[in-house]
C-alpha cells in the first residue's frame, strides 16, 4: 500500500499542514507496512503551463531533449499519483479557492494517456482506484445551508477536476471558523474523523 501525501499550504505552520500530518500517522498505524510518498508543494518549483505543454499530445518517442526537460517534473508529479492507492491532500481555501501552488499541481498531472484518455469522443479518467481524502482548512463557513455557500470554489473545483481524471473515492472533510472563536472546537472535532477515515 502507498499513500500520496501532499500539502499546499504557502505557510510551514498551518492548520492543514497540522491535519495532514495526523491523516499520516493514523494511515500508518492501520497500515504498519505502508510506504508514505510526501510533496510538500510550497517547497517545489512547477513550471507554468505554456506552449511547451504540447509536447504532452505528442509521441514520446519523438520528444526533444529541451521537451523532456519541460516535462520532467511532471512526469515525476503523475508518477507519484499514479503510484499511490491512497491520496491525502491538504488545501486551505484562499479567496475562496484553492492555493496557487495546489493549481499548480493539478495543471501538471491532469495528463493524456497518463491520468485521462479520450474514448468514443469523449474523455475518461485513468485514477479511478484511488481513494483520496481532501482536507480543506477555511476561515467561515461555507456549506450548502449557509450564506456563503456561493463563494466556496474550492470543492467544486476540486471535485470536478479530480473526478475528470477519474478519483471517483472521493471524500472531503471542512475544518471551518478557524478566524472564529470556535476554531479549537472545530479543529478538535476534525482531528477526531481523521483517525477514523484513515483507513
Amino acid at each position: 500500500m502507498k499513500l500520496l501525501h501532499i500539502d499546499s499550504s504557502a505557510r510551514a505552520i498551518s492548520i492543514s499542514r497540522r491535519l495532514t500530518a495526523q491523516f499520516v500517522e493514523a494511515w500508518k498505524r492501520n497500515h504498519p507496512g505502508g510506504d508514505v510518498i510526501y510533496r510538500d508543494l510550497a517547497t517545489t518549483t512547477i513550471p507554468a503551463v505554456t506552449d511547451d505543454w504540447a509536447a504532452t499530445f505528442a509521441d514520446p518517442a519523438t520528444l526533444t531533449p529541451v521537451q523532456k526537460a519541460y516535462l520532467s517534473i511532471s512526469d515525476e508529479l503523475t508518477a507519484e499519483l499514479q503510484a499511490a492507492d491512497t491520496i491525502v491532500i491538504g488545501s486551505p481555501m484562499y479567496n475562496y479557492s484553492i492555493s496557487a501552488p495546489l493549481k499548480a499541481w493539478l495543471d501538471q498531472i491532469v495528463r493524456m494517456g497518463k491520468t485521462f484518455a479520450i474514448g468514443a469522443g469523449a474523455p475518461f479518467g485513468l485514477l479511478g482506484d484511488k481513494k483520496t481524502m481532501v482536507i480543506t482548512t477555511r476561515g467561515g463557513v461555507y456549506g450548502p445551508d449557509s450564506p456563503t455557500a456561493a463563494l466556496d470554489f474550492q470543492e467544486p473545483y476540486l471535485r470536478a477536476i479530480l473526478g475528470f481524471i477519474g478519483v471517483s473515492d472521493l471524500t472531503f472533510l471542512h475544518v471551518e471558523r478557524q478566524l472564529k472563536p470556535e476554531a479549537e472546537i472545530e479543529f478538535a472535532a476534525a482531528a477526531a474523523q481523521i483517525n477514523e477515515l484513515a483507513k
